[in-house]
């Protein structure tokens, strides 16, 4: 079963981010994380050696992952509409669709869109 590896924040632009253990993601984002192109940006585990600054580090296939643009992604508590991929980084953008709280280890899937 997969799950969250790790979770970051980006207060300020240019500056380095901070990993936290939990976090309340709120429905424009990451609390405490600045605005970005997308509210949330997710990358697999397998990309993660790639310098990026994801919110979360999942322990999906980077494939996985990629076939969860247009359907959900469950982090815990809370669900993620996959909207699309960065176009210069790996991973995926996603838009918060049930905000709540996600910690590390807590369970990862992926759900297709649901009715």
């Amino acid at each position: 079963m997969a799950h969250v590896m790790e979770i970051h924040v980006y207060p300020a632009h240019g500056e380095p981010g901070e990993n936290l253990s939990e976090v309340v993601v709120e429905p424009e984002g990451l609390a405490g994380d600045r605005r970005k192109k997308a509210p949330v940006q997710v990358v697999a585990a397998d990309d993660a050696r790639f310098n990026t600054r994801a919110n979360f580090i999942v322990s999906l296939p980077s494939g996985e992952l990629a076939a969860a643009i247009g359907g959900v992604l469950s982090l815990g508590e809370v669900q993620l509409d996959v909207t699309g991929a960065p176009t210069n980084c790996p991973g995926v953008y996603a838009a918060v669709r049930s905000p709540g709280r996600v910690r590390l280890d807590d369970t990862v899937s992926t759900i297709r869109e649901l009715p």
